[in-house]
């Protein structure tokens, strides 16, 4: 569970800038710590049997967040990562056993390092790099056609941080790549490009002030948003809020993202069309993991169901059928 101090390293290991606002912190886990202690008791309510079997009242109990001690068990259960587990002939001890490729060895090796060098279980005597190098080149080694794809230590690093297990986060990151965000991490990244093209036309429907203010200063947004579907809004949001926002990927797939991506356009309009150049818009863009509605996740993660509007999954596909040939 979370908690709020004045350390200078938050509870999940990363170090607090030197501007953290540490009054603003604390106002919203007051309230916060309240509301997961409520969930906590409303999760143990719940028998085993609720929490292994996909119904509405899952999803709505998995919307209003999971409790840290249940993350590991519910995420493998909803991404099909149980499922992945079970019908491997291989174990994932036998499949890390297997790890023999120079070369990917040594892209990982070069990648480790990089993964959150300022959190204090990443460093270089800290226990996770080791556990994130046997999940990434286990990973590598049995999928020929993903490989190893920067931007996936981040997700296995903070699925590690959040689950505290190396066998859980490699076979989340498995349904993850495998299923739930097919061809996003292959060489083409056809998969990514696609719903990237999707996120744009979605965009210029939803908020054309915004698409059209964008594309007369020549900036794709594509290139702005690259970094949120990649690494799924780890190093980008706040890691409660992410980790809020993996609650609800695991359960009910890629269109998470998508709400997501319209929520934090709507929420920083203004601020997005107040700029005035290529620079401005990155900036901009850089600055809304800072923002007090997105470090609220609770009270975000509501927004994310309301503000972006309807739109199904079978939308989604077409449009996905419409761009799928560009890319």
């Amino acid at each position: 569970m979370a908690q709020t101090n004045l350390s200078k390293v938050d509870e999940y290991g990363f170090e607090r800038p030197p501007n953290f606002d540490y009054k603003k912190q604390a106002e919203f886990f007051e309230n916060y710590l309240s509301i997961l202690n409520r969930r906590q008791q409303r999760w143990k309510g719940l028998n085993e049997r609720e929490k292994n079997k996909k119904t509405a009242k899952l999803k709505r109990f998995i919307r209003k967040g999971i409790p840290m001690s249940e993350r590991p068990m519910i995420w493998m259960f909803t991404s099909g990562g149980q499922a992945l587990k079970d019908k491997s002939k291989l174990t994932y001890e036998e499949m890390k056993s297997l790890i023999n490729d120079e070369n990917l060895i040594s892209m990982i090796k070069l990648d480790v390092p990089r993964t959150f060098p300022e959190n204090i279980f990443f460093t270089k005597d800290g226990v996770l790099p080791k556990k994130l190098f046997n999940v990434c080149a286990t990973f590598a080694h049995q999928n020929a056609e993903v490989t190893y794809c920067q931007g996936l230590n981040y997700i296995a690093g903070l699925l590690l941080l959040a689950t505290k297990d190396e066998e859980v986060t490699f076979w989340l990151l498995k349904a993850l790549v495998d299923n739930i965000l097919p061809k996003y991490y292959i060489k083409t990244m056809s998969g990514l490009l696609t719903d990237l093209a999707v996120l744009d036309e979605l965009v210029k429907l939803k908020e054309p002030l915004v698409h059209n203010h964008l594309v007369r200063m020549g900036v794709e947004f594509g290139v702005s948003s690259t970094k949120w579907f990649i690494c799924l809004y780890s190093e980008v949001l706040p890691t409660e809020t992410v980790l809020r926002i993996w609650d609800s990927l695991f359960c009910e797939g890629s269109k998470i993202l998508f709400r997501v991506a319209l929520t934090l356009i709507k929420i920083h309009r203004d601020d997005i069309l107040c700029t005035n150049d290529f620079g401005e818009v990155i900036d901009c863009f850089k600055r809304m993991g800072h923002n007090s509605q997105v470090l609220n996740c609770h009270s975000f993660m509501e927004k994310i169901f309301t503000m972006p509007g309807s739109f199904s999954s079978s939308q989604l596909e077409k449009l996905r059928l419409k761009h799928a040939n560009t890319h």
